[in-house]
């Protein structure tokens, strides 16, 4: 599986660039798949802004915040801004392309990071016999000292590694949806 997190790593940037044109041709919104799904999309984004708050990316073990939670909240957040988007776009095949490279493209890439992670971050073994994977857990995890990532939210960080990006992205994808939406029903 090596060879394939490396590719998958270098993939996923193009193929979700490819995937997100595939899912704006296929969609069928409609108010309420809109409305719904907006709601998801948002629990994602604040999912993913709290991680990034909380991460020193490489130098140190996360275990505040959602991290003392769940191991991945930034790929939780993710998934569940890809459900949102899924509901919003009212067609089933873009669920499965997701799950699709879901499986083909982010899980090996999360298996190659929680690789460098294990061999570069004492104390990971230990959090991942502890912290799931994707399942939040329902009491936080507290490490000896609990000191990993940053013990509150950080703005800084948060700027830092521009978690600004997916709202931004989710918004211009939720107004290409509307957009999308509204021209069809003109023309029809």
């Amino acid at each position: 599986m090596p060879g394939w997190s490396r590719v998958a790593t270098r993939m996923r940037v193009p193929v979700s660039f490819l995937f997100a044109a595939a899912y704006v041709w296929f969609a069928r919104p409609r108010w309420l798949t809109l409305l719904a799904g907006g709601g998801v999309v948002l629990a994602g984004l604040l999912v993913r802004a709290a991680a990034s708050g909380h991460i020193r990316k490489n130098t140190q073990l996360a275990t505040t915040g959602p991290y003392a939670y769940v191991r991945n909240p930034l790929y939780l957040g993710s998934i569940l801004i890809a459900i949102g988007f899924i509901i919003a776009a009212r067609n089933w095949w873009i669920g499965l392309g997701a799950l699709a490279m879901f499986l083909l493209v982010y899980v090996p890439v999360v298996q190659a990071e929680e690789k460098y992670l294990r061999a570069n971050l004492p104390g990971y073994d230990e959090y991942c016999a502890q912290v799931s994977r994707f399942w939040p857990r329902l009491t936080p995890y507290r490490a000896g000292n609990d000191a990993g990532g940053a013990a509150t939210f950080s703005r800084e960080l948060y700027m830092r590694h521009r978690e600004y990006n997916a709202l931004i992205g989710s918004i211009v994808v939720m107004s290409v949806l509307i957009l999308r939406m509204i021209l069809r029903m003109m023309w029809t």
